[in-house]
């Protein structure tokens, strides 16, 4: 047989994709045959074993290697061992049955004194521990977290994690052992330790603290800030430098640890304030090593009850990020300052000119994450001059960013505008930019803005009329267009000037009538277009007083009975018949009363004036609650929210029934959510009914419902309701399946 080396020399050498395969199965085929020749070689298992690995990594079927991967590691010799654990660890996972064969390997590899096949054993299951070898396997992890040899306590400490998320249960058993390694003199070791107290408390805060680990952990604050001053201040130690910093990994750690015990929780806060003041000012900030720690430091002052000074430094150094050549620093900075903006919108608001730089960025995901960030800091104040740069943007953006920016700007000038005059002009100027990409509801707004000012109307006419002579090539501008130009002919053959401002003159009837013709006769007129240009022309004929125009017009409807579509041909015949009866007629095509605007009416709901994309723990101290408010007043809890899908369920409880109605909403300005389902199961003691979702597609910004009833057996509901969710949707073009274990908040 040949050698690992020629194997990968053969595989390479191959010119096609045939060629590739050909070489795979043959040697696949040898590696067959020679398990079942019972090889006592040792060399030629490891050699088959090695090739088993790199038919791995290439994505073909390995399975029929894996008794030889347990015959390996179960061997004395530590060559074998080292490969065999090695694939075990690739070939099998958790829910492999051959898995329980190597349970009794592990244990005895666990108590070797030999430290490096300790290491070993412990690297292997704290990657691919099931639940029965994490019960049977955890004294031993247990009795190796109070070993002398830092070597493998480090590795305990990472494989006490693994088994603690697989059986909650047994995270008392380490609760001890893991206070001793936040006091060891090894850094390797403090990493360890830190991640492992970091993943038990975060797991108990998402389980709302019900065994008060965060609670118990929080006497180690003290600890923890003297040992974060300690390695902020200390001087060049040359074991664990890094670019003149001392252990950013571990300053990292305490961090993240000091950020979990912080939140909500304004006494600890209180302790790690000043640390964080500390590591904020000093920390250099001139190599990615020094941001690393300043990114850290920055996501925990703006997680825990920090004070409002700490809170704009925060932000001052996000602001200096934007700054940075980095795109990968631009980009965290951004994305960082989406989530803080509710929080500290002025000291956002001081770096605006620095966002809004980012739009220019080659970088297409900086420039999308500037765009997001832009639109959370508009307000009454800044919106002429944040609308006018993003119009300028919108000028020259790329093609996937002209639907939502007409839908932002859409909606940020349906709340702040400063005036109606003004607010016509913004959307004149996104119809005539981004007119095929402006959505219904936008449209639908502009039509109300204008049927509910009539001070502007003979203004907003003789723009779109000017508007469309110059550009008929825009579907939403077109439809404006059209729209208006019926409704308020009269208006925009009457003429004249606004404010000084020439418009437009001395416009005739016959200028009017031929626009409309040269709409239907372009490339450009679709069914929509052609439907909204036919009505408008039959409005016309009760606006104009050129009898010879208004035969133009009944010429032109006529021409459309017999078009193919169905829609435009039965409007073209029901308004051709309308002529026979002009006294109907005229009282038919008056002016449509102005629609009242409503709250409820606004485009697309809300706007964003705060950032959607709040902190995880805001989100935890009070989670949002987006639309409709629940109906009689129910609690609003987040089940999930991941991928930009955020899902958030509303309970009502009635005797011994419970409905539960679940939000959806795409929290992405960009990206679209397809195939959308949510599948629930219940205990037997309960049984449940599940709706249909009522929008399985959401665009970035949409939200859909569903409704699900839970009701008893027998007796009453337990206080806590818990559910068992499969989440399924499809997101850039990737199916993407969850399962959630849910509970009910107390």
């Amino acid at each position: 047989m040949s050698s690992l080396k020629q194997f990968i020399r053969n595989v390479r050498a191959a010119k096609t994709i045939a060629d590739e395969r050909a070489v795979v199965q043959k040697e696949s085929a040898a590696i067959r045959a020679s398990f079942r020749e019972e090889s006592h070689d040792s060399n030629v298992r490891r050699n088959n074993v090695a090739k088993l690995l790199y038919l791995f990594t290439l994505g073909e079927r390995t399975h029929f290697g894996q008794i030889e991967c347990l015959k390996l590691l179960a061997s004395p010799r530590f060559a074998d061992k080292r490969l065999g654990y090695l694939g075990t660890m690739l070939l099998l996972d958790e829910n492999q049955e051959v898995l329980t064969l190597v349970t009794n390997s592990l244990k005895n590899d666990l108590n070797h004194p030999n430290q490096y096949i300790v290491g070993l054993a412990l690297c292997t299951l704290g990657n691919i521990a099931s639940i029965e070898m994490s019960r049977d396997l955890f004294p031993e992890v247990e009795t190796i977290l109070s070993s002398a040899n830092p070597y493998i306590r480090r590795k305990a400490a990472i494989c006490a994690m693994r088994i603690c998320r697989k059986v909650p249960d047994l995270q008392e058993h380490f609760f001890e052992k893991a206070k001793m390694l936040l006091s060891d003199r090894n850094h390797g070791v403090l990493i360890c330790g830190l991640t492992l107290v970091t993943s038990m408390c975060e797991a108990d805060e998402e389980e709302g603290d019900e065994l008060g680990v965060i609670e118990m952990f929080k006497t180690l604050t003290p600890h923890l800030v003297k040992m974060l001053k300690s390695l902020s201040a200390s001087g060049y130690t040359p074991e664990h430098d890094v670019n003149g910093i001392t252990d950013p990994f571990l300053q990292v750690k305490i961090l993240r640890l000091l950020r979990v015990f912080g939140r909500g929780d304004a006494q600890t806060s209180e302790q790690i304030n000043d640390i964080l003041a500390q590591v904020a000012t000093n920390t250099d900030s001139s190599k990615n090593v020094g941001n690393s720690i300043l990114y850290e430091a920055v996501l925990t002052i703006l997680d825990i009850e920090a004070d409002s000074g700490l809170r704009v430094l925060g932000v001052n150094i996000l602001g200096k990020f934007l700054s940075n050549r980095d795109n990968n620093i631009r980009y965290v900075a951004l994305n960082t300052l989406i989530k803080v903006v509710a929080v500290e919108p002025n000291a956002v608001q001081r770096h605006r000119n620095t966002i809004l730089d980012c739009l220019r960025d080659p970088d297409i995901s900086i420039r999308r994450r500037a765009l997001d960030l832009s639109f959370t800091l508009i307000n009454e104040q800044n919106v002429r001059v944040l609308i006018r740069e993003l119009l300028s943007f919108l000028e020259v953006a790329d093609t996937e960013f002209k639907p939502i920016m007409t839908t932002q700007i859409g909606i940020a000038a349906d709340r702040f505008a400063p005036n109606k005059r003004w607010h016509i002009d913004t959307m004149l100027r996104v119809l005539k930019l981004a007119g095929n990409y402006v959505k219904e509801q936008i449209l639908a707004s502009f039509v109300r803005l204008v049927a509910n000012t009539p001070d502007l109307q003979t203004y907003t006419v003789q723009k779109l009329y000017a508007s469309l002579k110059d550009d008929i090539t825009q579907e939403g501008l077109t439809l404006a267009g059209s729209w208006a130009i019926g409704e308020y002919g009269d208006a925009l053959l009457r003429g004249g000037q606004y404010e000084e401002e020439e418009l437009v003159k001395d416009i005739k009837e016959s200028d009017i009538v031929d626009l409309f013709g040269t709409i239907l006769n372009s490339n450009y007129a679709g069914q929509i277009v052609t439907e909204y240009i036919i009505t408008a022309a039959m409005k016309l004929t009760t606006r104009l007083s050129d009898a010879a125009q208004v035969e133009r017009l009944r010429r032109l409807m006529l021409s459309h009975q017999t078009h193919l579509d169905v829609e435009i041909q039965q409007r073209a015949v029901e308004y051709g018949n309308l002529f026979a009866f002009d006294q109907i007629r005229r009282g038919v095509l008056e002016k449509m009363p102005p629609p009242e605007i409503r709250e409820s009416q606004r485009v697309l709901g809300e706007a964003t004036t705060k950032s959607k994309r709040t902190s995880k723990i805001a989100a935890k101290k009070k989670p949002s609650q987006t639309g409709t408010p629940p109906p009689g007043g129910a609690p609003t809890h987040p089940a999930y929210n991941k991928n930009d899908l955020s899902i958030m369920f509303q309970v009502q409880r009635s005797g011994s029934t419970a409905l539960i109605l679940a939000r959806f909403r795409n929290t992405s300005n960009f990206d679209h959510l397809s195939n959308v389902t949510l599948q629930a199961a219940v205990p037997k003691s309960q049984k449940l009914q599940l709706q249909a979702i009522s929008n399985g597609e959401l665009d970035g910004g949409q939200e859909a419902t569903q409704q699900m009833r839970v009701a008893a057996v027998s007796g009453a509901l337990p206080p806590k309701l818990r559910l068992r969710l499969k989440i399924g949707y499809q997101k850039n073009g990737e199916n993407v399946q969850e399962q959630v274990d849910w509970s009910e908040p107390s």
